[in-house]
């Protein structure tokens, strides 16, 4: 399917474009809000500015594609694979990424507020003040993710993986560490509020 094939179709009502192949297709700056995606294939794909908002992109392949400022809010992305993604300044705000790959993933300044990453893989990602808020990364892999001046307080980070990770200057007030490893974790410079005393009075803050 090319794209003036999805727009006339999307323009006509119809929301299911399960299983379609689009990739490296153009889709910049449109609205495609509650478009079901759903194991389609999007890989390499450029969708700067573009809405998806409450899109079902549930096992679609995103790999390599060009999310710059896409709204992927409330989106359905459960086994999704974003690996190596541009998602810079994307809005993720109460996505739900369960079981989804970010690997290598660039998600700078990406705000995923609330969004739901229980056993998602952002193992090398690129988080760098990015706002996870409220988010839920439980069982998540985050090793040798840089997540430099990112929001992470109030996170549920039970059983995250943090190896190698760098999390200097990371907002993790109010979030409870006392669950994880944090050996070989670049914690400088993080602030630093609840529920840690255990778990860092043996860590190295440099």
């Amino acid at each position: 399917m090319d794209t003036d094939e999805l727009l006339t179709s999307y323009a006509a009502g119809n929301r299911d474009f399960s299983l379609v192949s689009l990739k490296q297709v153009h889709l910049s700056e449109l609205c495609l809000t509650d478009i079901n995606l759903n194991r389609a294939n999007l890989s390499g794909a450029v969708l700067l500015w573009t809405n998806l908002h409450r899109a079902n992109l549930t096992g679609a392949n995103l790999t390599d594609a060009i999310l710059w400022r896409t709204n992927l809010s409330a989106t359905v992305m459960i086994w999704a694979n974003l690996s190596k993604a541009n998602l810079i300044r994307a809005n993720l705000t109460r996505a739900d990424l369960q079981k989804a790959s970010l690997t290598g993933a660039d998600l700078r300044l990406a705000n995923l507020g609330y969004a739901d990453l229980r056993g998602a893989d952002l193992a090398g990602a690129d988080l760098r003040y990015a706002d996870l808020s409220g988010a839920n990364l439980a069982g998540a892999d985050l090793s040798k993710a840089n997540l430099t001046g990112a929001n992470l307080s109030k996170v549920n980070l039970h059983q995250v993986n943090f190896t190698k990770a760098i999390l200097s200057r990371t907002d993790l007030r109010y979030t409870d560490l006392s669950c994880i490893n944090l050996d070989a974790v670049d914690l400088s410079e993080a602030l630093i509020g609840a529920n840690l005393a255990e778990t860092i009075k043996n860590h190295k803050l440099t």
